[in-house]
């Protein structure tokens, strides 16, 4: 059949002849089936066609002259009764790239009992129809390390297994055709130099010179990743399988799992129609069937199936002529990669959210039955403006054919990114789900849950992945908004402090939200609204992103200063808020927590370590009344910690009563020189310094309304934090604002929360600390009670890490620079060399410079060091100063009180 697109046409002659075909099936031994749509949302069509290879798939010219079939590739098997186990200690549910990555980790690592279910064949789902993409390149931190991995994984793993992978390497190039796109390959590359991955800023000549058929016109400069590539993602698999098997693992196919039941001990029965495994673990690595094995246990995965397209072209003289393959292209701009694929291109877009397209009716009716190796029917109309765009910048596309389209599912997450990791509120239920990118994910994943799971703590941090970073609020009709959102914006510029609306606001809204959404730019947290920056008449409002300081910079200084000389109010409800109870609590907590146990009445700062000593979270913890304790930590962390802290009360057997109250109550914080004076008029309770003294808690009524105030705040400055009733906030609030009038009170949002905090040196977890680093190195000694009788998680570990020493610390710099500002994660450089990496950065609006933490070798970190740190294509010299810029306000209060200077 003959497709021709009028609009095209028109203008050029678009890829002369158009052929239509639905792409084949790989090795199924019936013939490939094609998903169409009908009154109830899919239905089954089967072609006559069949090819065995992946080749054949991406190369099949016609389906009524169709190429003779190669040998299929299945293995040989004995029969599944022989290979059948009745106990494992890992049940890895799914056979996609992920899944058998996973078992090849755990049976290479030594594990003996692993056992692998697919419903259908190896590969079957989303891997066997991948275009295969593999590259260095990630804008995240740690996800650099999962594709380092992975790749290096494929470089050796035909060797290793005797298995041909089809692995490809000539490099990759991002295009920057836009100032705006040349500031962000820039932002990126500060952010690369502390990886081990190459990666290159090259201008327009080199560009030409790696990919010779491109248009140079709009072209300004380029991102190169030399061993970039691609891979076949069918041999990939198998040589992961062969691994697998060689190290000892089974893998059991077709076999599907028709129910999971958990014991009372943590372990599981898996039942399938072969008969029930006994299982000390379960891992979900099922795909767009995930939902449904989530399902069985009562967690509705927040997944959605996406029709992504790729299509593939006949030969083209141009690209025959070639002495070597070219870089896989990635065009920003026109939002698509192009990769060679033998002598033509492969070609694959990122429809914008109104034009891509959702498998909803699998959400609510679940993935049709037998449905494996089968696609969608191709929609070339949808993808159209992008082709046009490629022809453009390629301008050889413009006389090609197209071979095939082929057009398949992928399953997304609302952010994209994959959940991986152990599930909160199920024991040893694990997940690996949700892989838009699921061929440059599946080796690094693969070892790092694999080390995970066998060591008890993850290997790096990697929290934006958790599956605990969704809960109750993520809803179906969100994750279908924020897959749109997140699939048309694959290639959307990625700003610093880069906020996404689509889906917003969820449930998780407090009292303030309907009266502060008009009067702010809100920021999204766990599901939570939460005002980042206020506005008032004259500013330049609304969510306006950039590289270098932009519309939020002069208001935020605005709130940096009332904080300092007045009041203001910030809205912090998005904790997540644990209560814990019970004869045990207090063993339990001491057991967990490096530093001692707060009394009652008293507040104080704790750390949760791993085995290794690694910060794996910091809470506040408050002993609201004998053996009762009240838990807070960061909104992004609140299943997170509630998942560690739950294993461990029931690995320990302690008798305690945990409970999330994160949803319960509600919290408004008040700092500055005048919160005292304020708040004294809305209650009977003394709060002077001596009544009511830093790091106090106490119960009380602040206007009638019942609070528990604990004297502390992340500004540094004088303050409280007021948790509350949820109902009673806008109540709460409301009486604050009027009782502070006289004092000029005023509302402040996170950024501004964020350089009060820095300019007092306080850590943040997720930056200073985390799991890539330990307590000490991040300067966090104080809170770390070694001599404290209980043998707490990580004891040991850091007396290992004292006696040896560190070899890095995080320092505290001032920047001189111009009109941009550190973020964090930007390499830190010492005589030409990258040294280390900066955590978070600001501008000081006391100081009047910028200012970061950073890690940087022991040698390096003594006060008056000077370094350069990298923004923006720039080195801007930085000096280690003494921390902190500014003192804080119990720090000047106790100066004056001894007669010493409290200045700072």
């Amino acid at each position: 059949m003959v497709l021709m697109h009028s609009s095209v046409l028109s203008s050029h002659s678009l890829f002369c002849s158009l052929k239509n075909i639905p792409s084949e099936d790989l090795s199924l031994s019936s013939p490939p089936r094609y998903l169409l749509p009908d009154k109830n949302g899919f239905a089954l069509y089967e072609r006559n066609f069949h090819h065995s290879t992946r080749q054949d798939l991406l190369h099949t010219p016609h389906p009524t002259i169709p190429l003779a079939p190669e040998s299929p590739r299945k293995e040989k098997t004995t029969s599944l009764q022989a290979r059948w186990k009745d106990a494992a200690d890992t049940v890895i549910i799914g056979g996609g790239c992920v899944g058998v990555s996973l078992a090849y980790h755990l049976a290479k690592a030594g594990m003996k009992d692993v056992v692998l279910l697919e419903k259908s064949e190896l590969t079957a789902g989303s891997t066997w129809h991948a275009a295969g993409l593999t590259t260095y390149f990630h804008p995240g931190i740690n996800l650099k390390k999962i594709h380092h991995y992975s790749i290096k994984l494929y470089e050796k793993l035909e060797e290793e297994t005797g298995q041909a992978v089809g692995f490809h390497q000539p490099g990759s190039i991002r295009i920057a055709s836009t100032p705006t796109r040349v500031d962000e390959l820039k932002y990126q590359m500060s952010r690369a130099g502390w990886h081990p991955t190459e990666q290159y800023l090259i201008g327009p000549e080199r560009v030409q010179e790696l990919f010779p058929l491109l248009n140079m016109e709009k072209v300004l400069a380029g991102l190169y990743n030399p061993g970039d590539g691609h891979i076949d993602p069918y041999s990939l698999t198998m040589a992961l399988a062969a691994g697998a098997r060689k190290y000892g693992a089974l893998l059991n196919y077709p076999v599907e799992v028709t129910n999971l039941k958990s014991r009372s001990d943590g372990t599981w029965e898996v039942e399938t129609p072969h008969g029930i495994i006994q299982a000390s673990r379960v891992v979900n690595t099922a795909g767009f069937w995930a939902r449904e094995i989530g399902k069985m246990i009562g967690l509705p995965h927040p997944l959605i199936p996406v029709h992504h397209q790729y299509v593939v072209t006949t030969t083209i003289p141009e690209v025959k002529a070639l002495k070597k393959e070219m870089p896989v292209l990635r065009d920003l701009e026109g939002s698509y990669y192009l990769r060679q694929e033998r002598d033509g291109f492969l070609f694959g877009p990122y429809e914008n959210q109104e034009k891509m397209k959702l498998q909803e009716s699998w959400v609510e009716h679940g993935v049709p039955p037998g449905f494996g190796k089968e696609l969608f029917e191709s929609d070339l109309e949808r993808i159209m403006d992008h082709i046009e765009a490629a022809m453009e910048m390629v301008p050889v596309l413009k006389q090609a054919e197209i071979i095939n389209i082929v057009a398949g599912p992928i399953t997304y997450s609302p952010d994209i990114l994959p959940m991986v990791g152990p599930h909160q509120g199920v024991r040893n239920y694990w997940v690996a789900i949700g892989f838009g990118y699921g061929i440059i994910h599946a080796g690094g994943i693969g070892k790092y849950l694999s080390d995970w799971i066998l060591n008890g703590e993850p290997p790096f941090d990697l929290i934006e992945l958790d599956p605990n970073r969704y809960g109750k609020w993520t809803t179906t009709q969100f994750t279908a908004a924020k897959a749109r959102e997140s699939y048309g914006f694959n290639n959307i510029v990625g700003y610093p402090k880069e906020e996404r609306f689509a889906g917003r606001p969820t449930e998780r809204v407090s009292g303030l939200y309907e009266d502060l959404k008009s009067k702010c730019s809100m920021g999204f947290h766990a599901g939570w609204e939460q005002p980042h920056w206020f506005y008032r008449p004259g500013d330049d409002i609304g969510y306006k992103p950039g590289f270098r300081r932009t519309n939020w910079f002069e208001p935020v200084g605005r709130e940096y200063k009332q904080v300092m000389e007045k009041v203001g109010v910030i809205d912090l409800t998005p904790f997540g808020k644990f209560s814990i109870s019970g004869r045990d609590s207090v063993r339990l907590l001491d057991h967990l927590f490096a530093n001692v146990i707060p009394k009652v009445g008293f507040t104080n700062i704790s750390h949760l370590l791993t085995p290794r000593g690694r910060v794996y979270a910091e809470l506040t913890i408050s002993h609201v009344q004998d053996g009762e304790f009240l838990l807070v930590t960061g909104s992004g962390s609140e299943l997170h910690d509630l998942r560690w802290i739950e294993e461990e009360a029931v690995r320990g057997q302690y008798k305690t009563e945990i409970t999330n109250i994160t949803e319960e109550l509600g919290v408004l914080g008040i700092a500055g020189p005048y919160a005292r004076k304020v708040l004294q008029k809305l209650t009977t309770e003394n709060l002077s310094d001596a009544a009511f003294s830093f790091l106090l808690s106490r119960r009380l009524k602040i206007s009638g309304i019942p609070v528990t105030a604990i004297r502390i705040s992340y500004t540094g400055e004088l303050g409280w934090e007021l948790y509350h009733s949820r109902k009673d906030t806008a109540a709460l609030y409301n009486a604050i604002i009027e009782a502070g009038q006289e004092e000029g009170i005023d509302n402040f949002g996170t950024y501004a929360l964020n350089t009060l905090r820095l300019e007092k040196a306080f850590r943040a977890w997720g930056a200073e600390m985390n799991c890539d680093t330990n307590p000490l190195e991040a300067g966090l000694k104080y809170f770390i009670k070694l001599n404290k009788p209980a043998d707490f998680i990580g004891k040991q570990a850091l007396k290992q890490i004292t006696e040896k020493g560190l070899q890095r610390q995080l320092v505290y710099l001032t920047l001189e620079t111009d009109n941009v500002d550190p973020e964090g994660n930007e390499s830190v450089w010492y005589n030409n060399k990258v040294v280390g990496n900066t955590t978070s950065g600001c501008y000081s609006y006391s100081t009047h410079q910028s200012l970061a933490f950073a890690y940087v070798p022991v040698e390096l970190s003594r006060v008056g060091q000077k370094l350069e740190v990298e923004l923006l294509g720039k080195n801007y010299s930085a000096t280690v100063v003494q921390e902190p810029l500014v003192m804080t306000e119990p720090t000047r209060t106790r100066l004056q009180k001894k007669g010493g200077s409290a200045k700072g």
